[in-house]
């Protein structure tokens, strides 16, 4: 791993992945490139069976400013540039492992859908966000008609993507797009042990929450309850429950592992 590719990994041994979009003279906008390098890097993620987290965040002091347009970016034909962008999207969404968004300066367009796509979003005062893609002569994508909708509501969803305003963090918070707003010299502490603390969660437990409730908008109650019994059928199956009554009796922290227990 050299500081010139597009995407610098960063591994800690209790199973926390940090992936920095490198294109700082740039803003970190995404050209052919850096979406091949983030897609295998996802991959690779969810490939993993030792990792419990992934951060994503951006070098220079930006997130990302999205897809970039320049000529030498755009020459593939578009639509084929698109469909490497969903299937991005669409691996980010399936990771079981938590995702968290580190965010600083600006994430606009694409750039702030994929921070969007993580389970959790940790920005700074000084980060601004903007759905720009009417701004270009665009329509939103990466995901961002399914998730602004969802997370925002529907007409908070048009506003941000129909005048394609740029806002901070504070307001992003209040519409519940970003979860924390940490200040600068406080959010690499704050995400590294926000990163520790969703490591030490029960693995398979919280891989088949994320799973409930990213399915929960599509389902009924009943189907919701149906899920729930079967996730839970499995988690008594793990040795992380033997674990955690164990630990609660002996007033101590359990160690989770995830391991397959059904004896």
């Amino acid at each position: 791993m050299t500081a010139n590719e597009p995407v610098l990994l960063e591994s800690t041994d209790h199973g926390v992945r940090t992936l920095t979009l490198n294109r700082p003279h740039r803003k970190n906008a995404m050209n052919a490139e850096l979406w091949a390098a983030l897609r295998r890097a996802i991959t690779a993620a969810a490939a993993d069976p030792g990792l419990r987290v992934l951060i994503l965040t951006g070098a220079g002091g930006a997130f990302s400013t999205g897809m970039d347009l320049s000529a030498e970016s755009v020459a593939q034909h578009p639509l084929r540039a698109m469909r490497e962008v969903n299937e991005i999207a669409l691996a980010l969404h399936d990771l079981s492992i938590p995702t968290v968004a580190k965010v600083t300066g600006v994430a606009v367009g694409a750039g702030w859908n994929l921070a969007l796509g993580c389970d959790l979003v940790v920005a700074t005062p000084q980060a601004q966000f903007s759905q720009i893609f009417t701004r270009r002569g665009l329509s939103v994508d990466f995901g961002g008609s399914w998730l602004l909708p969802k997370l925002a509501g529907l007409q908070q969803a048009k506003r941000l993507v129909m005048l394609a305003e740029m806002i901070g963090a504070q307001e992003a918070s209040r519409l519940g797009l970003v979860t924390w707003v940490v200040d600068e010299a406080e959010i690499d502490a704050f995400t590294s042990d926000l990163g520790r603390r969703l490591a030490a969660a029960p693995p398979i437990a919280v891989a088949q929450s994320k799973a409930l409730l990213n399915e929960s908008a599509d389902r009924t109650l009943r189907e919701a309850l149906a899920s729930e019994a079967r996730a839970q059928t499995v988690n008594f199956a793990t040795a992380d429950v033997h674990t955690a009554i164990a630990a609660y009796s002996a007033k101590t922290d359990p160690v989770f592992t995830g391991q397959w227990d059904a004896t």
